[in-house]
Protein backbone atom coordinates (compact mmCIF):
# COMPACT_ATOMS: atom_id res chain seq x y z
CA UNK A 1 0.00 0.00 0.00
CA UNK A 2 2.65 2.61 0.46
CA UNK A 3 5.19 1.43 -1.41
CA UNK A 4 7.07 3.51 -3.74
CA UNK A 5 4.99 3.32 -6.44
CA UNK A 6 2.85 5.98 -6.90
CA UNK A 7 0.08 5.53 -5.01
CA UNK A 8 -2.34 6.35 -8.10
CA UNK A 9 -2.26 6.73 -11.95
CA UNK A 10 0.71 9.07 -12.33
CA UNK A 11 -0.80 12.03 -14.70
CA UNK A 12 0.33 15.23 -15.80
CA UNK A 13 3.98 16.78 -15.14
CA UNK A 14 5.81 16.90 -12.06
CA UNK A 15 7.64 20.29 -12.12
CA UNK A 16 10.39 20.79 -9.43
CA UNK A 17 9.46 20.76 -5.94
CA UNK A 18 8.97 24.32 -4.81
CA UNK A 19 11.55 26.23 -2.53
CA UNK A 20 10.89 25.38 1.33
CA UNK A 21 12.07 27.88 3.40
CA UNK A 22 12.97 25.01 6.40
CA UNK A 23 15.17 24.12 4.06
CA UNK A 24 17.28 26.93 2.73
CA UNK A 25 20.61 24.84 1.64
CA UNK A 26 21.67 23.47 -0.96
CA UNK A 27 22.06 19.97 0.32
CA UNK A 28 18.09 18.89 0.18
CA UNK A 29 18.62 15.50 2.05
CA UNK A 30 16.38 16.23 5.33
CA UNK A 31 14.01 18.04 2.96
CA UNK A 32 13.75 14.48 1.08
CA UNK A 33 13.47 12.90 3.95
CA UNK A 34 11.04 14.72 6.03
CA UNK A 35 8.75 14.64 3.28
CA UNK A 36 8.73 10.87 3.54
CA UNK A 37 8.32 11.20 6.92
CA UNK A 38 5.64 13.41 6.45
CA UNK A 39 3.92 11.32 3.76
CA UNK A 40 2.92 8.19 5.66
CA UNK A 41 1.24 9.66 8.93
CA UNK A 42 -0.81 11.96 6.29
CA UNK A 43 -1.64 9.16 4.23
CA UNK A 44 -2.78 7.04 7.45
CA UNK A 45 -4.54 10.30 8.79
CA UNK A 46 -7.13 10.76 5.35
CA UNK A 47 -7.64 6.87 5.22
CA UNK A 48 -8.56 6.77 9.28
CA UNK A 49 -10.82 10.06 8.68
CA UNK A 50 -12.52 8.58 5.40
CA UNK A 51 -10.94 11.06 3.23
CA UNK A 52 -8.93 11.14 0.09
CA UNK A 53 -5.16 10.92 0.13
CA UNK A 54 -4.83 13.65 -2.41
CA UNK A 55 -3.75 16.21 -0.35
CA UNK A 56 -0.71 13.76 0.40
CA UNK A 57 -0.01 13.36 -2.69
CA UNK A 58 2.49 16.27 -2.22
CA UNK A 59 4.56 14.91 -0.17
CA UNK A 60 4.88 12.09 -2.32
CA UNK A 61 6.22 13.86 -5.58
CA UNK A 62 8.68 16.34 -3.44
CA UNK A 63 10.35 12.70 -1.73
CA UNK A 64 9.81 11.09 -4.87
CA UNK A 65 11.84 14.07 -6.81
CA UNK A 66 14.70 14.83 -3.96
CA UNK A 67 15.19 11.27 -2.85
CA UNK A 68 17.32 8.96 -4.77
CA UNK A 69 15.40 5.71 -5.17
CA UNK A 70 17.57 3.39 -2.99
CA UNK A 71 17.00 5.51 -0.11
CA UNK A 72 13.17 5.65 -0.49
CA UNK A 73 13.03 1.41 -1.15
CA UNK A 74 15.40 1.29 2.24
CA UNK A 75 13.04 3.50 4.57
CA UNK A 76 10.34 1.64 2.90
CA UNK A 77 11.42 -1.77 4.05
CA UNK A 78 12.37 -0.93 7.62
CA UNK A 79 9.52 1.60 8.39
CA UNK A 80 7.88 -1.01 11.02
CA UNK A 81 9.19 0.49 14.15
CA UNK A 82 13.17 0.46 13.32
CA UNK A 83 12.98 4.14 11.02
CA UNK A 84 14.73 6.69 13.13
CA UNK A 85 11.39 8.53 12.40
CA UNK A 86 7.92 9.08 13.70
CA UNK A 87 6.04 7.32 10.98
Amino acid sequence: MLGIDCPKPCKGRWPTPPFDPRFPKQNQTRNCYQNFLDYHPCVKRMNRRGRSTQPCEHYFRVFHALCPMSWVQRWTEIKDGTLAGKI
